[in-house]
């Protein structure tokens, strides 16, 4: 079912590519990994990737933006440049751990983000996410080189359909 997410597979969640997710400063931190993704993908050097592509934001690496105010690797129409080593923060969306734990949060990113199945409970959302973030290895567990976003802890889930 993962590997479908964005090609309109998952009863949950479907890209668009709309970019709204793309949009607003400092909320892509670049983990270590990322960095050997993303240098590999460009062909360049971490530090030249550092240098480039990420400014600091409370001591961490995050994605630049582009004076339009989204990602510096979002191109309107077409999505995102950088798609296959993209950060696990937008690997990761729109399974990010306020969307998954709280409620009011999920609501507000279904409103928004057009992908998001507007017919799902936000119980079933939680697990699916979480199993996502799980299968594909996304889950952090160090605040300082990752997303806090990314760090989720099962028993923190909704239990039912509520």
């Amino acid at each position: 079912m993962f590997a479908a997410l964005f090609d309109g597979g998952s009863p949950f969640f479907s890209c668009r590519r709309c970019g709204k997710c793309c949009e607003g400063r400092g909320g892509i931190v670049v983990s270590p990994r990322d960095l050997t993704r993303l240098s590999v993908f460009l062909g360049m050097p971490g530090r030249e990737v550092l240098d480039r592509c990420t400014e600091p934001m409370r001591g961490q690496p995050v994605i630049r933006c582009g004076s339009d105010g989204f990602c510096m690797f979002f191109r309107a129409g077409e999505g995102c440049s950088i798609h296959p080593a993209r950060p696990a923060v937008c690997r990761a969306w729109p399974f990010f751990r306020g969307n998954l734990v709280d409620r009011v949060s999920f609501g507000m990113a279904r409103q928004d983000c057009p992908g998001i199945s507007r017919g799902c409970s936000h119980a079933a959302f939680a697990r699916e996410g979480y199993r996502y973030l799980r299968e594909y290895k996304l889950l952090a567990r160090d605040r300082r080189t990752e997303g806090a976003m990314l760090i989720v802890d099962e028993k923190d889930l909704p239990l039912t359909g509520r």
